[in-house]
């Protein structure tokens, strides 16, 4: 099914089942501990032996030797693999540094060797045995050193590194208020609670493995290519996922390791990466320099914005794209972004939950906030003047100034931009004319009371999915599709899109994800996962609702589905009827790019926080939150909560605690556990309330629906930055905002 025209009406607007807060239909199994994951897979092979990952001592060099005769003959070995006895090693295309090292080393903990054993401890203790002689070598691992050296990467999420639209120079210089800040972010971790994990298994060239994975096609795929084998050869399963956040939507050491042990062994072999090895050995979010300057009348209106960015990464890596929104967000005649990417020889840079507007929301938020307080402008007036409903930036490429001096660049309009809604309706249920716009105002004993905002802005991007629907003889409808559910309700959804287009209770419905046997879907990544995925199962319903229809001899275009049953043309029939003695399936994909060529597609929201400071230690304790989304349909407002309630907290996180420390002498995450890598835990984190504007999009799908999970991180850092501010009178730019940033400036207060 293509996806060309504008959604009309359809089954899934009945919202019978659509748009119900239902309870996820895979709870039961993980409130129980029966969901499977994949490292306890003990369901399909019998007696799997371990794998145990050594990673590599040094940052940059090269190994000269490894010696394994102790760590061979240690109780339990069975196998030890190495570069040196893995055989020939392709590379995927979206691995930046490859899996194995040998001999050359790309960055710490690179896996180095996988001990394979009968027993976990026994693996662990022999890999403690194996000896690695390193040459090590001189690495870059200072972003603030390596600034000047970095250079235009090729594009950041398909778009030009840089635009330029108008004067912007000449508008900044001239213009009666201005802003020009530098901000920082630190590299962070994805830090989810299941670890990189995989059980392996052959049965002659067939591999098989049990893993981990968001994006199960591109995972199969990138083993096969890894490997020097077949697609055909590799099955990837991949059915519950204990968090992701972006650290597994590629390849990593843990399935290749798994599969080369399994095969070296002769036996399944089960490997999880081990926490220290997750930050260092995995991708993470870099850190960010950002330089924001933005210029305004004294009315408010923008006249000029501009946002550098630099960001390090492996040789021949990506630059994080913290630009994105600031092309999109604010009206502004002149405007200008840039983009630069330096080689650092940490470990690989990718994809963190909202790659790109995460951080670049935390600087350009707070950057308005700071021109709202130089104008005297409310920040949330000042956000809803320079509203825009087409696009101020394409980010395609540099645009010269037309004749007339006008930006040469066609502005596409957004196909719903409801920012201004998600701001007042915000202010209003936040209690925000309640705020005292000068700081350090309000007090309650000790404790320094702010409120701060932010917007939200994440597009909202589509990708071809496919699955396939089979009705049985009872009634019961069978939904495959290689989708995953990383924790974000994808089951649920799902059960819910076939529910309601074949007019069956959700009961009925039985979903089976994350298996690359099962037709290629979207996966989860991105913010596309949800509004992609059911509309391929819509787009199978449809087809099987024409099959059930001509089966019982109805008009396909009048029939009608619901309690069981299907009628049209004064007949009524069970839907089960038609399934007969052989079940009746159908498979088709929905496929996108037209419309969102003609319109932009994208997400909005706003974010309220209160903050308390105290003004002796610093500590800050965030109140209240609350997320005001438009984000099209909400499929399930439960589920859709809970990804922006998680969300919410990982910006907290960002903001108040999150930083791999670098150790820039010798290249590695030194805080490389949850020990040391702090993240948010339940008493951090206070009433969060959520509000989903009544939005539909029928330019987005079929479903009128579009993500919500990425959205809801979006300016939650930069919000909760405004607040202490707003308590404090400190304005902090260095993340994230811990008690030492605060400190001096909180002297005049204590």
């Amino acid at each position: 099914m293509k996806f060309d025209t504008p959604a009309t009406v359809n089954p899934i607007d009945q919202l019978k089942i659509i748009g119900q807060p239902m309870n996820r239909i895979d709870g039961l199994l993980k409130t129980t501990g029966t969901a499977p994951y994949a490292y306890e897979r003990h369901d399909v092979v019998q007696h799997p032996a371990y794998g145990y990952v050594v990673g590599s001592a040094i940052a940059k060099g090269r190994i000269r030797s490894i010696g394994l005769a102790q760590a061979s003959r240690a109780p339990g070995v069975l196998a030890i693999v190495t570069a040196q006895n893995a055989g020939k090693l392709g590379q995927g295309k979206m691995n930046t540094a490859p899996l194995l090292a040998g001999p050359q080393v790309a960055h710490y903990h690179q896996a180095v060797a996988l001990v394979v054993a009968e027993t976990f401890e026994q693996a662990r203790a022999a890999a403690q045995l194996v000896r690695v002689d390193y040459e090590p070598v001189a690495g870059a691992y200072d972003l603030a050193k390596a600034k000047d050296s970095a250079v235009p990467p090729d594009s950041i999420n398909g778009d030009a590194p840089d635009t330029a639209i108008g004067d912007f120079e000449g508008a900044f210089a001239s213009a009666a208020v201005k802003v020009d800040a530098t901000y920082t972010t630190p590299d962070q971790s994805h830090a989810m609670m299941e670890p990189h994990a995989t059980l392996a298994a052959w049965k002659g060239d067939q591999l098989t493995v049990w893993t981990s994975n968001q994006m199960i096609a591109w995972g199969q795929g990138e083993l096969a290519k890894t490997l020097g084998i077949p697609k055909d050869k590799v099955r990837l399963v991949s059915p519950f996922i204990g968090g992701g956040f972006g650290g597994k939507l590629f390849l990593r050491a843990d399935a290749l390791l798994a599969a080369l042990g399994a095969r070296a062994a002769g036996r399944p072999v089960k490997v999880a990466l081990q926490r220290p090895l997750m930050a260092n050995n995995t991708t993470h979010r870099p850190a960010t320099i950002q330089r924001v300057r933005i210029a305004a009348g004294q009315d408010g209106r923008i006249t000029a914005i501009g946002h550098e960015s630099w960001s390090g990464d492996q040789p021949g890596g990506s630059a994080d794209g913290a630009v994105d929104q600031t092309r999109r967000m604010y009206a502004g005649t002149h405007r200008m972004t840039a983009t630069r990417l330096a080689v650092l020889d940490l470990p690989e840079a990718n994809a963190m939950r909202a790659p790109g507007e995460a951080t670049g929301h935390m600087a350009l938020e707070v950057a308005m906030d700071e021109l709202a307080e130089k104008l005297g402008i409310d920040p949330v007036e000042l956000r809803i003047r320079n509203d825009t409903q087409v696009v101020p930036d394409s980010g395609k490429k540099p645009q010269p100034k037309a004749k007339d001096g006008t930006p040469a660049q066609e502005h596409k309009p957004f196909s719903r931009r409801e920012f201004v809604q998600c701001l007042r309706t915000g202010a209003e249920r936040f209690g925000w004319s309640q705020r005292n716009p000068q700081p350090a105002q309000r007090r309650e004993g000790r404790w320094l009371i702010g409120l701060g905002m932010a917007g939200a802005y994440r597009g909202a991007p589509v990708m071809k999915s496919a699955a396939r629907v089979r009705l049985d003889r009872r009634g019961m409808l069978t939904v495959e599709t290689d989708m995953t559910d990383i924790g974000t309700g994808s089951y649920t959804i799902i059960a819910q899109t076939a529910a309601e287009m074949l007019g069956l209770p959700l009961q009925q419905v039985r979903v089976r994800l994350g298996d690359s046997g099962f037709p290629v879907s979207a996966g989860s990544g991105g913010q596309w996962g949800a509004a992609s995925a059911t509309s391929g199962v819509y787009a199978a319903c449809v087809k099987l609702r024409e099959a059930v229809a001509r089966k019982l001899g109805m008009d396909p275009a009048t029939a009608e589905f619901s309690d069981g049953h299907v009628q049209a043309g004064g007949k009524r029939r069970a839907l089960a009827s038609a399934a007969g003695d052989a079940d009746l399936t159908a498979e088709d994909a929905i496929e996108f790019g037209v419309l969102d060529k003609k319109m932009q597609q994208s997400t909005f929201g706003a974010h309220f926080v209160e903050v308390a400071v105290d003004a002796f230690t610093a500590e800050v304790r965030v109140r209240r939150m609350l997320a005001v989304c438009a984000a099209g349909r909400i499929l399930n407002p439960k589920t859709a909560r809970s990804q922006v309630i998680g969300a919410m907290t990982m910006g907290v996180g960002a903001a108040l605690m999150e930083e791999l420390a670098v150790d820039t002498r010798l290249g590695y995450f030194v805080n490389h556990d949850l020990a040391g890598y702090e993240v948010p835990v339940h008493a951090d984190i206070p009433h969060q309330e959520v509000i989903f504007l009544d939005e539909v999009d029928p330019m987005a799908s079929p479903m009128k629906a579009k993500g919500v999970g990425e959205l809801g991180i979006c300016g939650v850092s930069a919000a909760i930055a405004n607040a202490i501010h707003n308590a404090t009178g400190v304005r902090v730019r260095d993340y994230p905002i811990t008690l030492d940033k605060l400190l001096a400036g909180l002297g005049r207060l204590a």
